[in-house]
């Protein structure tokens, strides 16, 4: 039996063993053995060099994918917001490739990759699905773009996304372990536990660890346990943006809401859109700023000023140190010390070293050794 054949048998014994206390440890141990065969299949996969695959270079300060079904308006959106020039098409499967575009906001360049559909089944490589959803692991952002009316394809496309080991919204979990030599595995926690020590250990054991620290600093589920022992997730936060919108009438807006409140979406942190009309683009612009969480830093430059036109983008919570780092050159070397004035600066010009934590709007001089 090959590994296809074995995923399948281990996914149909879970979906048919009811969940209770005495199968929890049952449960987990197939969940294990079931994460460990699909990581060999994908490192199969990818080894044979199977299907072309589709690669886009990052570019700019931060990268979102635009992710949906066919004919959802993805590439209108993409035209509308960015520099790119997708083709757009009332049938599906216009897009067949990855096409990038740039959207210049708030100072920042923020690389837009518009994906081709997606159609259900793409995790398992239908319609050319791993290497399309391959390009959406490497995105800071996961922009969900929904038609008006199949709000219910929201959740295709979270499950697609969770098949191929992306945890969207999620922060990773907080699962540390530690191989050693000997004396089997020990398991420490700083909080109350539902699972029991035998199930957690064997899914360790299953995982490969036979003598091992674990430290657990949340009460784990079983996929959470997993997912905190496998170094082939992805976490990525999304935002969702219903398209369309200049085709319903208004009292529809309310059915709306109701489905989206059904797939736990506030209707208000949604963005509404007609990417064909061009209507609420720039609430979108935002949304997706506020989502990337950057920050503008204006450079100072001996001689000229303050440079307001094009700000150093970097992410929220960098130091000065890290601001160098983007900036690259010789700085590094010959820094001795940095004014900063703005949001972070207890005063104008203050005094600071690598170690200071930066602003949005934050003005930064750097002083350095000749």
């Amino acid at each position: 039996m090959g590994l296809e054949e074995d995923i399948q048998e281990i996914e149909d014994e879970i979906a048919n063993t009811p969940y209770n206390k005495s199968t929890e440890a049952h449960i987990g141990r197939l969940k294990s053995k079931l994460a460990e065969k699909k990581e060999k299949l994908e490192k199969q996969q990818s080894g044979s060099g199977g299907g072309g695959g589709y690669s886009v270079e990052k570019h700019g300060d931060a990268t979102v994918a635009l992710v949906g079904f066919p004919s959802v308006g993805k590439s209108s959106l993409l035209n509308s917001v960015t520099n790119a020039e997708s083709e757009t098409g009332s049938y599906e499967f216009t897009t067949l490739d990855v096409n990038p575009g740039m959207l210049n906001h708030r100072g920042a360049n923020i690389q837009m990759l518009d994906v081709p559909g997606l159609i259900e089944g793409a995790a398992t490589g239908r319609g050319d699905g791993k290497q399309v959803l391959a390009v959406v692991r490497n995105a800071d952002l996961i922009v969900y773009v929904l038609s008006v009316f199949e709000i219910e394809q929201y959740d295709r496309l979270q499950q697609e996304l969770y098949d191929i080991n992306i945890r969207v919204d999620e922060e990773p979990p907080g699962v540390t372990v530690r191989p050693k030599i000997k004396d089997g595995i020990k398991i420490t926690s700083s909080t109350e536990q539902d699972l029991d020590e035998e199930t957690i250990s064997d899914v360790l054991r299953d995982q490969g660890y036979v003598n091992a620290d674990l430290n657990l600093q949340e009460n784990v589920s079983i996929d959470r346990l997993i997912d905190g022992l496998m170094d082939n997730r992805e976490y990525i936060p999304s935002i969702t943006c219903v398209n369309k919108v200049d085709l319903i009438e208004p009292d529809y807006k309310e059915t709306v809401d109701e489905q989206l409140r059904e797939r736990d979406l506030d209707p208000e942190e949604v963005t509404f859109i007609s990417a064909e009309m061009e209507k609420g683009l720039e609430a979108l612009k935002d949304r997706i700023w506020n989502n990337l969480d950057l920050i503008r830093v204006y450079m100072e430059k001996p001689g000229r000023g303050v440079d307001w036109d094009e700000p150093l983008v970097i992410e929220r919570g960098s130091t000065v140190g890290e601001a160098i780092a983007k900036l690259g050159g010789e700085m590094e070397e010959r820094f001795r010390f940095a004014r900063v004035s703005g949001p972070s600066a207890t005063h104008d010009e203050q005094q600071v070293g690598e170690e200071h934590v930066l602003e949005d709007e934050d003005v930064l001089k750097l002083i350095l050794r000749r």
